[in-house]
């Protein structure tokens, strides 16, 4: 019998080419029978792979699973189409990623915290974990501080209210009252949503018990651009809500400083002006080598290159949109030379 202080909930799920991940993630967020009162929408973007008839199948089995299509194909856009087209008795939304696990009963527990918290967010911590070997090597270096710079949401086990986290439920009605995500933000839409939410005087709660197994990136190439992405993103929310930047947030950039600085000066000074990088990469490499001693995986050695590309990504990606919003006329020549701007990705953000 479905608990009756339970409100009727709405599980989100953006979608673009997850074929891999999406019946995994479905099958462990779709609550147990009688617990919840609910619909799973999946807002697919346009997926050119086996995503919709993967989803057609379950939704053959179960009737609370909907696919709708995300025609801005953009996640944010996704959350915002799902807030408008839900069930009218949803009073919470329930956002879940295709590349994630999720602990059982999960979308019943965030109704709960978030009753019990009197909070208009949930946010919960995510666990990264790998299956093949480059991915586990990603995976070790997000979850330690050389790759997450000591976030509350990478940290499993901590609770109480928080500024920011990785977005699992809101309050409906108050997701409307703010506008939702910010579409004209393809990148770091959660932070930007939270930064409104504060402003607001609501409160954000990290249930510390709801950890989520994510799956990273697999290929050091996908984990730059999606990195490329955070720092743009992280870049975006700050200017526009005229934010400090926090230090884990800056010590990136400062050390692209220093590559380039010492790149630059090797033309001149000889091999001395790399000191500083090598020092940086052998730091990486060091830490790379403890985790893989712990883990006994031979594998996590890779989250040394795995770092180094998170760390310089991300820090591109931030140093592009501060030059965007404060150099535009020289930002413009420069992607006008190259071939125009980079296309936006539509996919999963997590």
């Amino acid at each position: 019998m479905t608990a009756p202080s339970r409100p009727f909930v709405s599980i989100v799920m953006p979608a673009l080419n997850e074929e891999r991940y999406i019946a995994d993630a479905i099958s462990s967020i779709l609550p147990q029978p009688g617990s919840l009162d609910y619909e799973l929408l999946v807002l697919d973007g346009g997926s050119s792979d086996r995503t919709r008839e993967i989803v057609h199948a379950l939704a053959a089995r179960h009737t609370e699973i909907r696919l709708l299509h995300n025609e801005r194909r953009i996640q944010s856009a996704a959350l915002n189409i799902a807030a408008e087209a839900c069930d009218p008795r949803a009073a919470i939304l329930v956002r879940a990623d295709c590349h994630a696990k999720y602990p059982a009963d999960f979308a019943a527990r965030c109704a709960d915290t978030m009753l019990g918290t009197e909070s208009a967010s949930v946010v919960v911590p995510m666990r990264a974990v790998g299956r093949p070997p480059v991915q586990r090597g990603i995976a070790a270096a997000q979850n330690s501080r050389l790759g997450n710079g000591g976030s509350q949401h990478r940290m499993s086990g901590r609770s109480g209210y928080v500024d920011h986290g990785h977005h699992a439920a809101f309050d409906r009605a108050v997701f409307r009252s703010l506008g939702g995500y910010d579409e004209t933000a393809p990148y770091n839409e959660d932070a930007e949503f939270d930064a409104r939410l504060t402003a607001s005087g609501r409160r954000i709660y990290l249930d510390g018990s709801l950890t989520i197994d994510y799956f990273p990136r697999a290929s050091l190439r996908a984990l730059a651009r999606q990195y490329f992405r955070h720092g743009w993103g992280r870049a975006n929310t700050l200017l526009k809500h005229a934010k400090t930047p926090k230090l884990r947030q800056i010590l990136p950039v400062l050390v692209l400083a220093v590559v380039v600085a010492g790149v630059l000066l090797w033309l001149f000074a000889g091999l001395i002006a790399l000191l500083p990088m090598l020092l940086y990469a052998a730091a990486c490499l060091l830490w790379a080598m403890f985790l893989a001693g712990q883990s006994r995986d031979a594998a996590v050695l890779l989250a040394a290159p795995a770092a180094i590309v998170m760390h310089m990504s991300w820090a591109c990606g931030f140093v592009v949109r501060v030059a965007e919003r404060r150099l535009p006329g020289l930002v413009a020549r420069l992607r006008g030379f190259a071939g125009g701007a980079p296309k936006r990705d539509a996919g999963n953000k997590a």
